[in-house]
């Protein structure tokens, strides 16, 4: 999904997050950090988009718990959920934030605007 511009967000991206990242798994490394650093958990989400990889289905809402391992965000980045009295991986793409503090608000919109831009891991 393309999106006009947001010349702060980009700021902040090349500065935070991807800055000094010289390949595709630093690059990783560095969303992992930053969304690990930013978000506080727990935090209630909902799923906007069905993937195959994933049980949610659209509007769903869970629990996000904390991120999975960074060997799991090799190429996109995965979030832990509560669901159905299990805990396992989901996309973070796959999931909006229903009610947090702004710097997870900030982070999760960050992954979003980059990953619908084109942002590619591998």
């Amino acid at each position: 999904m393309k999106h006009g511009t947001d010349a702060e967000r980009d700021k902040r991206i090349t500065d935070e997050v991807i800055v000094d990242a010289y390949g595709p798994e630093e690059q990783a490394l560095g969303w992992y950090y930053y969304l690990e650093r930013k978000m506080t958990f727990p935090v209630a989400m909902r799923c906007i988009e069905v993937q195959s990889v994933s049980p949610l289905e659209e509007a769903e809402e869970v629990h996000v718990v904390g991120m999975t391992d960074e060997e799991d965000c090799m190429c996109e980045m995965f979030v832990r959920v509560e669901w159905m009295d299990r805990e396992f991986g989901v996309p973070l793409i796959q999931l909006e934030v229903v009610d947090a503090e702004s710097d997870t608000q900030e982070a999760v919109a960050d992954w979003h605007y980059w990953f619908g831009d084109g942002g590619r891991l591998c």
